[in-house]
């Protein structure tokens, strides 16, 4: 993103806010588009980079319908289903192990 002001992390000017600040507040982008970011330093991997956004241009969060809820619901429910053995994990399962953790670690299990 060339061309946007950077400022340092904690230190953007009033009524610019980050997604998860909008989010709090009840607020979305709506749209528009990124107009500065933060940077935090950070020593081996680069800044940390989060992007602002206008709050006196952000809109409201829609409303949660009763149909987006029941697919989340059943969207997080199929996450917790080990497709190794096929049971309720009790946990939403990893993308990093796609599968429960007695399945990905058999061995650490036995030894308990």
């Amino acid at each position: 993103m060339s061309g946007i002001p950077v400022y340092p992390w904690r230190l953007a000017p009033e009524g610019l806010a980050t997604f998860r600040q909008l989010r709090e507040r009840g607020l979305r982008p709506g749209g528009q588009d990124v107009v500065a970011q933060l940077e935090r330093p950070r020593r081996r991997r680069g800044p940390l980079v989060a992007y602002l956004y206008r709050v006196d241009l952000a809109l409201p969060v829609r409303p949660m319908t009763p149909a987006k809820r029941a697919a989340l619901e059943r969207a997080n429910a199929a996450r917790r289903v080990c497709p190794q053995c096929g049971r309720d994990a009790g946990y939403r399962i990893p993308p990093s192990l796609g599968m429960c953790a007695p399945c990905a670690y058999p061995d650490t299990q036995s030894a308990a």
